[in-house]
């Protein structure tokens, strides 16, 4: 593949990107991508092979898979919560477009989400195994680890500001270390953190 195929390729990639996190995947056309991005709509069959593999191909070049195949599983439990909530605010400041496009699929339950859970699902593997761990070595206490799971997941990935909390905000988005600080006392708060 020439510069000029990737950087047509990445330039879809981006075009898509940016027109299914505003329109969502069933509304947006190959046509209006190929508008965006500038490209014969033919360099969508060529490159890709058809929008559904243009969206596997989303997370194949946007999502962090390579960072989360090289974390540590061996990391401290306290270690390990502490970088998922740091690398996932991180790739949420980074990508909004993406995430939002997790949450639309996730929220319509689409036939897309086995795509995104094969991206994905390592890293929340990551943080079960490390609050289990936590709770067995009694620096985390909890009830239900599902709950306490589905809970850091619910904080991390659906608190933003958006138009529609925009009434209820008073100190505007906070910057990234901020965010990442006052997530991880939070989330630690909940998980009833002992240091031992």
């Amino acid at each position: 593949m020439t510069t000029g195929d990737t950087d047509i390729k990445v330039r879809i990639l981006l075009a898509a990107k940016k027109l299914f996190a505003k329109h969502g995947f069933e509304k947006t056309t190959v046509r209006q991508i190929c508008e965006e991005a500038g490209a014969n709509v033919a360099l969508v069959s060529y490159h890709f092979g058809g929008k559904e593999n243009m969206f596997g191909a989303l997370f194949e070049q946007f999502f962090p898979n390579d960072q989360i195949s090289k974390v540590n599983p061996h990391l401290s439990p306290l270690d390990g919560v502490k970088l998922i909530v740091s690398e996932v605010t991180k790739f949420r400041y980074r990508d909004p477009q993406l995430i939002g496009i997790i949450q639309q699929e996730i929220i319509m339950n689409t036939e897309r989400i086995q795509k995104i859970r094969e991206h994905v699902m390592p890293m929340w593997r990551l943080l079960r195994n490390w609050l289990r761990q936590g709770e067995e070595q009694g620096i985390f206490q909890f009830r239900s680890l599902d709950t306490a799971f589905m809970s850091i997941v619910g904080t991390l990935l659906f608190h933003r500001h958006t138009e529609y909390w925009a009434i209820m905000l008073d100190e505007g988005k906070p910057e990234l270390d901020q965010m990442i600080e006052d997530l991880s006392i939070f989330i630690l708060a909940g998980l009833q953190y002992k240091l031992k």
